[in-house]
């Protein structure tokens, strides 16, 4: 039995959370905007059968700081490789769930050497379209009215009565618990401001203002897979075949009746997939010479 239990470490005079158990080849698990490393919990076990799996909790999520500071992709990115280093792990391969995903892209772009394969869920990073919410949330003053939305007795009236509805037959599924969790996350300040400062980073008005499409390109000696959801209603599944496209190689994964969420709401499907591609591929071993060779190919 692998003990997934929170541990901590100081980065850079910030508290950083993450959960680590396993042995084997490293797999580093990146959850999306609001989540934590919870975003995992139902498919770590298994992976850690044969992995060292790592899942942090990224800065201004879960139980790790949330300063007033830098939230964009390459910011998290960076924080992810200071992570990895000051825990011992070389490299890895790096899966990415929607935020998670464009860090993940990311931190491929920014550190070659040490990613080893990319595994996109439901991504960021690969198209505009993306929930009106989000988008909301881009906009000036969402400051100023996320604290009457997310006023804390709200979430403590509807979890007592979720709680008598979870005695009696009905019972809020996974999906539900999930965006409860995140949105409880939101009514204390400083989560609430690290949310609207990694929002803006990544989108505005019109949708996803940060796309890796233009450098996927780069990523054409990395094994890659695309796992996403068909019923997705925040990041529509055509970004998975669009992206399935302009990377030549790699794996698409389409899971029927899954949302957003693909880990937890339907983690069965999800390991085979993931599991499957880490058997049957080869990590990536990106030299300085490889990257020039790519970008200078590229321009020409």
């Amino acid at each position: 039995m692998h003990d997934f239990g929170i541990r901590h470490i100081d980065l850079h005079g910030h508290h950083v959370s993450y959960r680590m158990a396993g042995q084997g080849p490293a797999v580093v698990l990146l959850h999306g905007v609001t989540g934590s490393s919870t975003t995992w919990r139902e498919v770590m076990p298994a992976l850690a059968e044969r992995h060292t799996v790592l899942a942090p909790d990224l800065l201004g999520h879960g139980e790790s700081a949330k300063p007033r500071g830098d939230y964009s992709l390459g910011a998290f990115a960076s924080g992810v490789r200071d992570l990895m280093v000051a825990l011992g792990i070389e490299r890895a391969t790096v899966v990415g769930h929607s935020l998670g995903g464009g860090i993940a892209l990311q931190f491929a772009y920014q550190f070659p050497q040490r990613c080893e394969r990319l595994v996109l869920v439901s991504s960021g990073g690969l198209g505009k379209e993306v929930s009106i919410l989000l988008r909301a949330v881009s906009l000036p003053g969402a400051e100023l009215v996320m604290p009457i939305i997310l006023h804390r007795a709200i979430p403590d009236l509807l979890e007592a009565i979720t709680a008598k509805v979870g005695r009696g037959r009905l019972r809020m599924g996974v999906r539900g618990r999930e965006i409860w969790r995140s949105y409880r996350g939101l009514t204390e300040v400083r989560g609430r401001m690290a949310f609207i400062h990694t929002i803006r980073s990544v989108v505005d008005v019109s949708g996803q203002r940060v796309s890796a499409r233009d450098r996927l390109y780069l990523a054409s000696g990395v094994p890659t897979l695309i796992i996403w959801g068909d019923q997705d209603r925040i990041i529509p599944v055509e970004h998975a075949y669009a992206a399935h496209e302009l990377m030549p190689g790699s794996e698409l994964v389409v899971v029927p009746g899954a949302g957003h969420f693909v880990p937890f709401e339907t983690p069965v499907p999800f390991l085979e997939a993931l599991e499957g591609f880490l058997d049957s591929s080869e990590p990536s071993h990106t030299s300085e010479e490889g990257f020039r060779d790519l970008l200078l190919e590229h321009e020409t």
